[in-house]
This record gives structure tokens, sequence and C-alpha cells, in this order.
């Protein structure tokens, strides 16, 4: 059998069982505890804790006293405080973001333009998560520093008119907060916000005590550790840590079922009263189906989701150490409709999780067709290898960044599971590998057809 027969067949073999590895599910559990197994099994996952509270009941699965980054769960603590700024009058909702912010300014269509406070506690601001157009902060910078750098940055959207997910809204909702109060962000929100509400296991940024569970990343159907310092002017979006046993209290007060100081209440009411139809967002909630509030988090390390009804008087919190985002809310909201009497579904897999699947599989053929591509002497066969595999990367490294919204070099090293560097790094060598043999057979020819040989 030929050496192209023999890669093709094999290539279709490894894919073909990547595929069927991918779509399959397991029966659907209808216990807790299995459920969790299951989420672990198929993401690799080494660390999930989970906290359920049930008319009153609270209960924990996992580790309830480590301490993970809850990601975007954050918005909803920074949410808060503004929310309590404006009960207290201290902000206006509707005035100008430059009024607490001097000199920061937006442009649509080139147009001086006002983004409101409301703006960006509704994700209506026109800024948008594309790393390209409104980069995070470098890991040096103030939240200052930061906003006076984006400042004057064009929108892509007017002010008001379209929801669009951005950290830059909350980020720069932490600045408004330092700059009306006269404190740092970090001070503000831990003498303000966690010690009144007893969040006595939640911090702004990197946690000062407890026990923190290391963040991993995926790669090679493995979950590695891997660490990530947070950056200052990040945190207000996205970076606090907290644990199950505080996000179990964080759901007692959300459903109303906790005893807080009278100067929240009025702002917990306002928060509920903005999210009326499905998919309306305000102050770091999202209003889900059947009248369910909550919110979704994910980092280069970490994701979590919690989800509560407070007429139902359910809730569930889901805190992981690895980065699949979309199993970590499937998980969330299975265990949401067990608390609801209904049947779980199955588990969503994670983008990252199939890119490590696919990934993987790419790095042991592209292993394989080095080999391959190093003993055939078939012109044809390496000119068609060479190629396709040309265009396979090519189209990684041209869509990637345009899909993500990101350079590819934060994509590889910060986001995507190791198997993609991997995978791109194989392919190229095969490239490399094939194209100069093509090169030399062609100058070897060519010798010999001029007698020079």
């Amino acid at each position: 059998m030929s050496t192209q027969r023999i890669t093709a067949i094999l290539a279709i073999f490894l894919i073909t069982a990547v595929f069927l590895r991918s779509i399959s599910q397991a029966a659907n559990p209808n216990d807790i505890e299995d459920l969790i197994k299951q989420y672990q099994q198929e993401t690799k996952c080494n660390h999930v804790s989970v906290v359920v509270y049930n008319h009153g009941d609270v209960s924990y699965y996992g580790d309830s006293e480590g301490l993970y980054q809850i990601g975007s769960m954050t918005k909803a603590f920074t949410g808060l405080a503004i929310s309590k700024l404006i009960t207290e009058r201290v902000i206006d909702e509707n005035g100008v973001i430059s009024d607490y912010i001097p000199g920061f300014e937006g442009y649509f269509d080139s147009r001086k333009v006002n983004i409101t406070v409301r703006n960006l506690l509704e994700q209506k601001s026109g800024f948008t998560n594309n790393e390209k157009e409104y980069p995070s902060a470098a890991a040096t910078e103030t939240l200052a520093e930061w906003a006076d750098r984006i400042s004057g940055s064009e929108l892509n959207s007017i002010p008001g008119a379209e929801y669009a997910y951005s950290n830059v809204n909350y980020n720069l909702l932490g600045l408004v907060i330092e700059n009306v109060s006269g404190m740092p962000y970090r001070d503000y929100i831990e003498q303000n916000i966690l010690l009144p509400l007893g969040l006595k296991n939640t911090y702004v940024g990197m946690p000062y005590s407890g026990r923190i569970v290391e963040g991993t990343r995926l790669g090679y159907r493995h979950a590695f550790d891997f660490h990530m310092a947070v950056k200052e002017a990040s945190i207000p979006a996205g970076y606090f840590y907290s644990n199950t046993e505080d996000m179990g209290r964080w759901i007692e007060i959300c459903t109303g079922n906790s005893d807080i100081p009278e100067d929240f209440k009025e702002s917990f009411s306002k928060i509920k009263e903005q999210l009326k139809a499905e998919g309306d967002y305000y102050s770091g909630w999202e209003l889900f189906a059947d009248g369910v509030t909550g919110h979704s988090g994910g980092t280069p390390n970490y994701s979590s989701r919690i989800a509560f009804d407070d007429k139902k008087q359910i809730g569930v919190c889901v805190l992981s150490n690895l980065n699949v985002a979309a199993t970590t809310d499937s998980l969330c909201n299975n265990i949401f409709d067990i608390l609801s009497g209904r049947d779980p579904g199955a588990l969503t897999k994670d983008i990252w999780t199939i890119f490590d699947i696919v990934f993987s599989a790419v790095t042991a053929v592209g292993a394989f067709l080095f080999g391959a591509i190093f003993i055939t002497k078939r012109r044809s066969l390496l000119l068609g290898c060479d190629t396709i595999l040309i265009v396979l990367l090519a189209l990684v490294l041209i869509l990637f960044p345009i899909i993500f919204g990101a350079g590819m070099k934060e994509i590889v090293f910060t986001w995507a599971p190791w198997s993609l560097a991997g995978g791109i790094l194989t392919v190229a060598g095969d490239i490399v590998c094939a194209t100069i043999k093509l090169l030399t057979g062609k100058r070897y020819a060519d010798h010999n057809k001029t007698g020079k040989g």
C-alpha cells in the first residue's frame, strides 16, 4: 500500500475517532454529585465547587473553603457599589461619565458622544470586548492610566442604542467609584460592600489570606496548572476571588433571605426593577428565561456561574479552576433544573474542549505526517500535502483573530488549550520539512538534467 493511502487512512481514522468522542454524551444523571463527576470527566477539570440554595437550606459540594477567581461575576459587586452611590445621590445614573472621569471622551462616526453611567451599567456604551479595538490594561497600569489610554476611542454603536457585552464598561465604573469616593477601588469595595454584607471570604483581586485553588489550562486532555497575574486595572470587571461558602451567602442576600443593612435594600430593589424582560442586563446581572437572574464568569484559568430565582427561593453557584465556561454554565443550569423539578439536559461541550480534542488530533496526525514526509520520494504527494497544510495554517492564523477579537499571541498563549500551540508548531514543522524536500528534490533533478549531478 502506498504511503499516500496509509497517511489518508490513518488521518481519517483519527479524525473520525475524535469526532465520535466529542459528540458522545453520557446518560444524563439526575443526582447533583453524578453531574459534577460527569463535568469533571468531560472537561478534565480537577477542582469544582458547588453551592445549592433550596428554600433556606444551603448545601455544599466539593471544597467550600477553597478560593476561586469568579471572573465576570465580579461585575455584580461593582454594579452594587454604583447602585448604592446612586441611591446615596453621589452619582447621577444619567450623568455622563466625563463628569466623573474628567477628560474622558468617546466618538461615534467621528463625532463626540456622551456615555452615561446607565449606558455602562446596561452594557450599552458602544464599547465591545474586542481586544484589538479596546485593549485591556497592562500589568503596571492604574485604572486612571488605562482609561486615559482608551479615551477618544471610536465606538461600535451610539451609546444607549445597542447591547454589547464589554469589560471596558465595568472597569470604567471602577474608576468612577475611585473618583467620587476618593478611595482606591479595592478599599471602597472592602469597606462599603463586602464587610457590611458579611462576605468575609470574598477578595478584591489576589487574596491576602485563605487557600487559593490554583487555576489550570487544558492541553492534550489534561489540566495543567496555569497562573495568571491579576492586573489591578482589570479587577472591577472580573478578578475577584471567593469561595462557595460566601457565594451561598451571596445567593441568600440576592434572594432576600439574609439580614443586610437597611441602606442596601433600596439598591437591591432598584437593580431587580431594571430586569424586566429576558435578556435585560443591569448592574452586573442578566435576566434569563423563566425569571431566573444570574451571571457567568470566565478568565484564562477559571470559570464560574451563578443563577437564582427569588420567587422560587432556589439558587446555584458553580466555581471551577478551568476555563470551560460553556460547560460550567451547563452544569449550573442542570443543577438548577433539578431544583426546579425538571430533568437536566446534556452537558454542553465548551469551545476550548473541542479545540483541545481537535488540535490534539492535529498534533498526532502532524507527527505521523512528519515521518511520512521525511521518507516519501513522491513529489506530487509532497506538493499536495504541503499545499493543504499551508492553507490550513493560513486559515487558522487569519480566522482565529477575527473570530475571537484578539491577537494570535493572546489566543495561543493565554486563552486556548496548549494543544493549539502544539498543533500549530507540528503543522509548521511539516510545512518546513515538505518545502525543504521539494526544493532540494527540484535542485537535485535540475542538476541531473544539466549533467551536473
